[in-house]
C-alpha cells in the first residue's frame, strides 16, 4: 500500500511539474518586457526623444477631461491588436505610457509588448504629473 501510495504521489509530483512548464512556454520564448521609470522619468526621456508617442490608457471620458498635450488615446480595458496598429504603426517607435494611477499604464505596456511593440516605456500616472493640460 505503501509503494502504490509513493507512486501516485511521484506521478502526481511529474504531472504537476510538466504543466506548470507548460504555462510557461505557452507565453513564448521571448524575455521582452517593458521599461517603468517615473514620472518625471519619463518627461525628462521625452525631451530628449525627437521620435515617440505619448499614450494615455485612461477611459476616453478622462481623456476628455484633461490629458497630457500631444497625448493620443486607446482605452487599457478594450483596446486590440488591430486597435493599436491603427494609431501606433511603428512597432519599434518609443511608446511612452500613462494612465491615472499607474495600474493601467502597466498593463497596457504590457499588452503592447504582446502585440510586437518593442520599445514601450511605462510612465505610471497622471496624478504625478504637474504640467499643463490638453482638453
Amino acid at each position: 500500500m505503501k509503494k502504490l501510495f509513493l507512486v501516485f504521489l511521484m506521478a502526481f509530483a511529474l504531472l504537476a511539474v510538466s504543466c506548470f512548464a507548460k504555462g510557461k512556454i505557452t507565453k513564448g520564448d521571448s524575455m521582452a518586457s517593458y521599461k517603468s521609470v517615473s514620472m518625471a522619468e519619463g518627461l525628462e526621456l521625452m525631451k530628449k526623444d525627437k521620435d515617440f508617442i505619448l499614450l494615455d490608457v485612461r477611459t476616453l471620458e478622462e481623456y476628455d477631461s484633461g490629458h497630457i498635450p500631444g497625448a493620443l488615446q486607446l482605452t487599457n480595458e478594450t483596446f486590440t491588436k488591430e486597435d493599436a496598429e491603427k494609431i501606433l504603426k511603428n512597432k519599434n517607435q518609443n511608446i511612452y505610457v500613462y494612465c491615472r494611477s499607474g495600474r493601467r499604464s502597466k498593463n497596457s505596456s504590457q499588452k503592447l509588448i504582446d502585440f510586437g511593440y518593442t520599445s514601450v516605456i511605462e510612465i505610471g500616472g497622471i496624478m504625478s504629473y504637474s504640467g499643463k493640460l490638453e482638453y
